[in-house]
């Protein structure tokens, strides 16, 4: 059988990975090759609780997915940001207020970062089902290939992980997989993302935060590992530790709404982007990323069923008696986060209340 020959894509070259002598976050790592025997998936599920219980973030390895097809995507995604004109960026703009939603481009300065500066960042969003909308001429022919690895994500990373993670709570290991079923009621979707480099000026005022913290609203992420060292989580002790680059690995990091789901028992992460480190300062800064929800109408409250839970003593999430549908709580948080008016805190942060939650975002 010939091999299969796919459309010609402009390479991504991937710099090289910081020499820096920086303060590297401590994270789990998930190997999912160690989870096909009984003995491996029992050390895995502690792995991942604990991982999800105390950090919110870990690493996923040996998912399947070979080297190259993890390099492929980067080309596809330097296409959408290098081989689109500003003409059709802007006919495929999106309309983050008015939907709730981040389909299609969201161009730079959109958010608000700090002292008037807004942010430099361009993604692209494709829906959970590519077919769904239609996507510029120069990305047409790559489809198929964002729709395979759409589907792995979810899958073959994501689903094996909530496997992990249903069982850590002692819950059927299908528990979390289900709610998020990968079919219409979904709409998780995956993005192209790229960052460009600043002034000075803008770095200065901005303390060289590229993206202010936050947690995802969603219920996962995943980042397929990139070399530059700009992502930072918030540790326990407050303290901001880089996210180091494992090659071809999976970062999962935990979402508002899986924290509700659990009560507060699996950690929403705080995160945040920065300007890299010296030896790859002025480099652009290019990332696949998919973000999860559960089905449309999953209720926003505690999977009760959990004896993990109910040790725990955890009845709510919210302080509002009406929980909401994913629906509602995706399309809400998508449309006002960084365009609201925020609200000061004692500790300096700034937050919102959205739907019942206090959402912060971090200095």
């Amino acid at each position: 059988m010939p091999a299969l020959t796919l459309p010609p894509a402009p390479r991504w070259t991937a710099p090289p990975v910081t020499k820096e002598n920086i303060y590297w976050a401590d994270l789990a790592v998930i190997d999912l090759a160690k989870a096909k025997t009984p003995e491996g998936r029992a050390e895995q599920v502690r792995i991942a609780r604990d991982a999800m219980h105390n950090d919110g973030f870990f690493y996923v390895v040996n998912h399947g997915l070979e080297q190259p097809r993890n390099d492929r995507m980067l080309d596809i995604g330097s296409l959408a940001f290098d081989g689109v004109t500003k003409e059709e960026k802007l006919r495929y703009e999106a309309r983050i207020k008015e939907t709730g939603t981040y389909l299609g481009y969201k161009l730079p300065q959109y958010w608000h970062i700090a002292n008037g500066v807004k942010d430099r960042i361009t993604h692209y969003n494709l829906p959970r089902d590519v077919t769904e909308r239609e996507h510029p001429a120069p990305l047409r022919p790559f489809l198929p290939e964002v729709q395979n690895m759409i589907q792995f994500t979810h899958c073959d990373v994501l689903g094996e992980v909530q496997k992990l993670l249903s069982l850590g709570l002692e819950l059927p290991e299908n528990t979390l997989s289900d709610l998020h079923a990968f079919d219409d009621t979904n709409h998780s979707f995956w993005r192209f993302m790229m960052y460009d480099p600043r002034s000075a000026e803008e770095e200065e005022k901005t303390d060289g935060v590229w993206m202010k913290g936050h947690a995802d609203h969603m219920s996962f992420t995943a980042l397929w590992s990139q070399p530059i060292s700009a992502l930072q989580i918030k540790d326990r002790e407050g303290n901001w530790r880089y996210v180091k680059h494992i090659p071809n690995a999976v970062i999962i990091n935990c979402g508002d709404f899986t924290e509700y789901l659990t009560g507060g028992y699996y950690r929403s992460a705080v995160h945040r982007v920065i300007k890299p480190p010296a030896d790859q300062d002025g480099l652009r800064r290019l990332q696949c990323i998919y973000f999860q929800y559960t089905a449309d109408p999953v209720v926003l409250a505690p999977l009760m069923s959990s004896p993990v839970l109910q040790r725990e003593g955890i009845t709510k999430a919210l302080e509002t008696d009406n929980p909401p549908t994913m629906e509602l709580w995706r399309k809400t948080r998508t449309g006002v986060y960084g365009v609201s008016e925020l609200k000061k805190a004692p500790d300096g942060s700034e937050y919102e209340i959205v739907l019942g939650a206090r959402v912060i975002h971090h200095k």
